[in-house]
């Protein structure tokens, strides 16, 4: 019986130690329901283990071929530059490696009945029908980034998720580097008359930032008592994001990748970002590599991998 290819999940890093927990436990969990697969996972920065650590023990194992997943919602400067660059060195460390590269996981329909679900429990129900949230505007907030692309991707979410729902609004915020910021974003959703809010975190899992989400709602919502702000959990390692991982991880494999590229600012020249296009690759790398790459700000890369 030939082996699959290993599945490889890539994820951010977090410096929140629960977050990290969260990620390494839901890699085990996906080898546990598939123990047919061979299943790794590692970080491009900040938490243990490093993507390369990860690649490592698979070969170990016997890997040769593997498909790796990156455990991202929108694709940024890590999914479309750094995972690539690192997945390339991985190749020269071990030449007889093969690997097909996934896409990131949002925003796709199952995510979205998640974040529907976060929303009615956030208001106090399992269940809602969509007349019931006719007063409810949603505040969606992504972790935010210099590319534009993904910024948009988080808006793009928002509207998926408007759809059909029956919310009054669904409004986008982002805790960093991009703006409208959560307080901004919360001032905006009262200007269109928003008295019921609901702060939805657009993260997978918990760490600082969907801390820091929580932390500037609670803020402003005492700055603002006559507005009803609530705030939601993350997606969390939920049944459909373990199928979603799956799902990803076959297209790879099978090379059926859609990865958006029509407004990637590395390939078109977007305003205000035109020295991007053509950008040369600048790996990231792990603190447990040489210490000297790139900073975590110096994302010119795309490897355009699919």
């Amino acid at each position: 019986m030939t082996t699959p290819p290993a599945l490889l999940i890539a994820g951010h890093g977090t410096r929140d130690e629960a977050g990290a927990d969260a990620f390494r436990d839901f890699v085990r969990e996906l080898g546990r329901r598939h123990p047919e697969l061979p299943v790794g996972g590692g970080f491009i920065e900040l938490s243990p283990p490093p993507l390369g650590e990860a690649v490592a023990e698979l070969v170990e194992r016997g890997v040769t071929r593997f498909a790796a997943v990156p455990l991202m919602l929108v694709s940024a400067g890590h999914a479309k530059g750094d995972i690539p660059a690192a997945l390339a060195r991985e190749r020269e460390r071990h030449p007889q490696i093969s690997y097909a590269y996934g896409r990131p996981l949002g925003p796709h329909p199952s995510l979205l009945r998640v974040l529907e679900r976060r929303l009615d429990e956030a208001l106090g129900s399992a269940t809602r029908r969509p007349g019931d949230r006719a007063d409810v505007t949603v505040l969606l907030v992504g972790r935010g980034s210099t590319d534009p692309d993904a910024n948009a991707e988080v808006h793009k979410a928002a509207r998926l998720l408007w759809e059909g729902r029956g919310c009054a609004s669904v409004e986008t915020a982002f805790v960093s580097l991009a703006a409208p910021d959560v307080p901004s974003g919360l001032d905006r959703c009262v200007k269109l008359g928003a008295r019921r809010i609901v702060v939805l975190p657009y993260f997978l899992f918990t760490g600082i930032l969907p801390d820091r989400v929580r932390q500037q709602t609670q803020g402003w919502a005492e700055a603002h008592p006559g507005v009803e702000v609530v705030s939601a959990d993350v997606i969390g390692p939920t049944e459909e994001l373990l199928d979603l991982v799956l799902d990803r991880y076959r297209e790879a494999v099978e090379g059926d990748i859609r990865m958006n590229c029509d407004s990637c600012v590395y390939r078109i020249a977007m305003p205000g970002f035109e020295d991007k296009v053509g950008a040369p690759q600048r790996p990231h790398f792990h603190p447990a590599d040489d210490g000297h790459g790139p900073s975590h700000d110096q994302h010119g890369s795309h490897a355009h991998a699919h």
